[in-house]
């Protein structure tokens, strides 16, 4: 039998079908191919030199399987997949999900700079006729602004993009991109403003059309080092910041459970009960944090935030035909 397919496309048909999870006997694998049982033996090796942990079975037939191994080796795949992929990665990235944002945002790059443009237009289509559900505070940003953002950065080029400021006028901005830092509900760009002369923090979801000017960056040390150390500093010297203090009438447990990260502290008061000093940007984000966690509490302070409470039951009440008395005091929620 002669070799139906030259050895470099005939190693990657075996490779697409190793990476199916079963054990393929050694005559289907020739059978399929169109080669002999040796001349498949001798594709495993090569598989093997190249890293991919393929192991053998004993027997009349002998069979193959392609096992986890101590590094990742070069994934194979087919159209479907690599779409599936990048859609999962585009909708992590996205969404700024707790512990895989920036892995997410990497992997994502790496992924769409080798997509044949055929599979990048499935994705560009399909991503945008998906809406997705947002939380209570969350920016959607675009996975394609976060990777040529991370492209700009891993290739150390100076970016040029548009950019939405609070008081919502438009700017341009040439910039050297530093890192992304995802925080909580937001993704942040920290770069070097070129035209400022200094270090900058950027909302990812009020960028637009960034362009990579293929200019090298810089080579720009960050005050204090840290990419997220500068943004937090930076964020609180700026945004006014409120501190809720809260019992709320839940196991700490349970509470740890429910808000996830708490962004402060948690200590327990007894076996039913736990206070929460926790804090936020927005009264908005700390009155719906608590209102979700489905339990009784009582706020302590800040002033504000029992403010907003009270406005916010009042409409409740108002809404459900229930008079609401704010009274005096601190604010309780039951």
């Amino acid at each position: 039998m002669t070799d139906a397919k030259p050895a470099t496309a005939r190693l990657l048909s075996l490779l697409s079908l190793l990476q199916t999870p079963r054990e393929w006997p050694g005559s289907e694998l020739a059978g399929r191919l169109g080669v002999s049982p040796r001349t498949i033996r001798r594709d495993v090796d090569r598989l093997r030199d190249l890293g991919y942990p393929v192991e053998a079975s004993m027997g009349a037939e002998g069979g193959y399987r392609l096992v986890a191994g101590a590094a990742i080796p070069p994934l194979l795949l087919d159209d479907e997949e690599a779409v599936a992929i990048t859609l999962g990665l585009r909708t992590a990235a996205g969404n700024a999900i707790t512990g895989i944002e920036e892995a997410s945002v990497r992997a994502l790059t790496k992924l769409e700079q080798v997509l044949p443009s055929r599979l990048r237009y499935r994705v560009s289509a399909l991503s945008g006729a998906t809406v997705p559900a947002l939380t209570p505070g969350a920016s959607m940003v675009d996975p394609a602004v976060l990777t040529t953002i991370a492209a700009a950065i891993a290739n150390r080029e100076r970016l040029r993009f548009a950019y939405l400021t609070n008081e919502g006028a438009d700017g341009k901005r040439h910039a050297e991109p530093h890192r992304l830092v995802s925080a909580g509900r937001r993704w942040y760009l920290v770069a070097f403003d070129l035209e400022r002369d200094d270090w900058r923090i950027y909302r990812a979801d009020r960028v637009r059309d960034p362009l990579a000017t293929g200019a090298r960056a810089q080579p720009r040390e960050l005050p204090g080092g840290d990419a997220a150390e500068f943004l937090t500093s930076r964020m609180y010297s700026l945004v006014p910041v409120y501190e809720a203090d809260a019992t709320l009438h839940l196991p700490i447990e349970q509470a740890r459970i429910r808000l996830g990260d708490p962004a402060g502290t948690l200590e327990p008061i007894d076996e039913h009960t736990c206070r929460l000093r926790g804090y936020g940007d927005t009264l908005e984000w700390l009155a719906s944090r608590l209102v979700m966690l489905g339990c009784e509490f009582e706020v302590h302070g800040p002033p504000e935030l029992i403010g907003h409470l009270r406005e916010i039951a009042g409409r409740a009440g108002r809404a459900s035909g229930v008079a609401c008395d704010g009274g005096d005091g601190d604010a309780v929620i039951r």
